[in-house]
C-alpha cells in the first residue's frame, strides 16, 4: 500500500525573505497611508459624523440620524446645484479633453518656442485658483472688463457677466477651461511621447490621411490616457470652489450654485455644519460611484477590444 509524501514545506529561509520584502513594502507605503489617513480618511470620517448631527459649529450638537439627507431631498436649491454641477461637467469635461488634445497634437511636433507654450498652457493651473478667479472676474466685469470693452468697441451687446445667469455661467466655464485645459496638454504631451513614430509612419505610407491617423492609430493608443484625464476633470469638475466664489458667489440667483459652493454657504455662512457636510458627504459619493463605473466601463471596453 502506497502512502502520499507530505508536501515539502518551503525554507525557512524563504519565508523569512518574503516577510522582509512584505515589511520593507508597508514601510515605504507608510508615509503616504500616513499622510492619507490624517489628511483624507480622518476628515471623511468626521465629515460622516458631522452630517448625522445638528451641529453649527458653536456649542453642544444633537445625533438627528439621516435627517439631514432626508432634508436634501425637499432642498430645490440643492437640487439646483446638483444639476448645475452635472451641467457643468458634461459642457466642460470633453471640451477641455478635446482642446487639451488638439493643442498637444500641435506642440507634439518640434516647434519653435514649444516650451514656453507648455508654460503658459500649465500656469493658470498651478498658480493660486483664487488669483485665476480675480483675473477672470477682471475679464469679465460687465462694468470695466476687457471683455465688454471690446464688443462695445466692435459695436456688439455686451453681456452682463454678473447679472445675467446664463452669462455669468458661460464666464465661469471660459476660466475654468482656460485654468485647467493646459494640464491635459501636459498629459496628453507625455503619452503622446511614448507612440512609436514607426507606427505612425507605417500608417502614412499607407496612404492614411491625418484624420484617419488620429481616429484609428493616436486615439486607440490614448485611450488609457483619455480615462485618467477624463475622471480627473470630473473629479476637479465636482470640487470647483474658488473660480466660482470669487467670480459669482454662486449667483446670480443661484444661477452658478453649485454642490460645493453651497456645502460652503450652509456650513460657514448659514452656520448649517451638520447640513453642510451631509453636502459633502454626498459629494463625495457621487464622484466615488461616477469613477467606479466608468473604470468598470472603460476596462469591459478593453477587454472585448
Amino acid at each position: 500500500m502506497s502512502t502520499v509524501a507530505p508536501a515539502a514545506r518551503p525554507p525557512v529561509r524563504r519565508r523569512s525573505a518574503d516577510a522582509r520584502r512584505w515589511a520593507t513594502s508597508y514601510l515605504m507605503l507608510a508615509p503616504a497611508l500616513v499622510l492619507f489617513g490624517v489628511f483624507v480618511l480622518y476628515p471623511l470620517v468626521g465629515a460622516v459624523r458631522i452630517s448625522l448631527t445638528n451641529s453649527t459649529g458653536i456649542g453642544q450638537a444633537t445625533f438627528v440620524g439621516l435627517g439631514n439627507y432626508r432634508a436634501l431631498l425637499a432642498d430645490d436649491v440643492f437640487w439646483k446645484a446638483a444639476l448645475n454641477t452635472v451641467l457643468l461637467a458634461v459642457v466642460s469635461v470633453p471640451v477641455s479633453v478635446g482642446i487639451g488634445l488638439g493643442l498637444a497634437l500641435l506642440l507634439r511636433d518640434r516647434l519653435p518656442g514649444r516650451g514656453l507654450f507648455r508654460a503658459l498652457f500649465l500656469a493658470p493651473y498651478v498658480i493660486s485658483g483664487v488669483v485665476v478667479a480675480m483675473t477672470g472676474r477682471w475679464i469679465f466685469d460687465e462694468n470695466v472688463g476687457i471683455v465688454d470693452r471690446a464688443l462695445t468697441g466692435l459695436g456688439l451687446p455686451a453681456p452682463a457677466w454678473q447679472s445675467d445667469a446664463p452669462a455669468a455661467a458661460v464666464s465661469v466655464v471660459l476660466v475654468l477651461l482656460w485654468a485647467r485645459t493646459g494640464l491635459v496638454v501636459v498629459l496628453y504631451l507625455s503619452a503622446l511621447q511614448g507612440v512609436d513614430s514607426d507606427v505612425l509612419e507605417a500608417a502614412e505610407l499607407d496612404g492614411t490621411t491625418p484624420w484617419q491617423r488620429l481616429r484609428h492609430v493616436l486615439w486607440p493608443l490614448m485611450r488609457p490616457t483619455t480615462f485618467f484625464v477624463t475622471v480627473l476633470m470630473v473629479i476637479e469638475t465636482f470640487q470647483v470652489f474658488d473660480i466660482v466664489w470669487v467670480m459669482t458667489g454662486g449667483g446670480p440667483a443661484g444661477g452658478t450654485e453649485l454642490l460645493v459652493t453651497y456645502a460652503y454657504g450652509q456650513g460657514f455662512s448659514a452656520r448649517r455644519e451638520g447640513y453642510g457636510s451631509a453636502i459633502g458627504v454626498v459629494v463625495f459619493v457621487v464622484v466615488l460611484v461616477s469613477t467606479v463605473l466608468w473604470w468598470r466601463m472603460q476596462r469591459e471596453s478593453e477587454e472585448d477590444a
